[in-house]
């Protein structure tokens, strides 16, 4: 196995989006940018980053990236690695298939009974973040997909009143690596995928149970059978 070597951006790498506004907002703001990309397969698993070199595609100090990257590390998302900065934590093969195990288990029942339950004003609300995704999916852009992904799908799921659930798809969403995006976007099925959401919702603002169970089954499927990638 070749030797890992420590990341610096580089031209061809899609920048992480530039972060203003009061620095006592830094930390979570990076931390989520972080997330997305860790998510998105951005940053990719073994190899180390440092505080510094992330910084500079932030645009802001390596003080609030690193603090972030230590939050990470708490998540079990990244290592320290001593005097080098911090290593992506890979996802085997099993763990993938557990976390995707789980999530079936929770979203697709607590999302079909949304179709009988859920406020029409509240999953209306959701149409821009689902278009978001589409436009992101479009652009190619995919920490903005990552983003609003988790947006739509933490705030649909917040509809069951059950704040312990979001927060457990949270962190199996930020296990779950989607490392096949890239590969996704060039083969043109990345939109499709996006444009899912929206017929999620109007599945559920027809309150058509059958078909909201039939979308989110097959969404959920792309997390483990078209996005995670082989040997990760």
């Amino acid at each position: 196995m070749p030797a890992r070597r420590t990341s610096t951006p580089s031209a061809a790498a899609p920048a992480l989006p530039a972060l203003g506004g009061r620095k006592s907002s830094y930390r979570e703001r990076v931390a989520d940018a972080l997330r997305a990309a860790l998510i998105a397969g951005e940053l990719r698993p073994g190899e180390v980053y440092s505080a510094p070199a992330l910084a500079a595609r932030f645009g802001v100090s390596a003080t609030p990236v690193r603090e972030a990257l230590l939050d990470l590390a708490k998540e079990g998302l990244v290592d320290t690695v001593p005097n080098k900065g911090f290593r992506v934590t890979a996802v085997s093969e099993k763990q993938l298939d557990e976390y995707t195990h789980i999530r079936r288990l929770i979203e697709i029942p607590t999302v079909v009974d949304l179709a009988r339950t859920a406020d029409p004003v509240s999953l209306e609300a959701l149409r821009p973040a689902a278009q978001e995704i589409v436009t992101a999916a479009a652009a190619g852009d995919l920490i903005a997909y990552v983003e609003a992904d988790t947006r739509f799908h933490l705030g649909l799921l917040a509809l069951a009143g059950n704040a312990h659930l979001v927060e457990v798809v949270g962190d199996l969403r930020g296990r779950s690596r989607l490392y096949g995006l890239t590969a996704l976007v060039a083969a043109g099925r990345l939109l499709a995928s996006a444009e899912e959401h929206l017929e999620l919702l109007d599945a559920l603002l027809a309150r058509d149970e059958p078909a909201v169970r039939e979308v989110m089954t097959r969404h959920l499927g792309h997390v483990r059978g078209q996005w995670a990638a082989p040997g990760s």
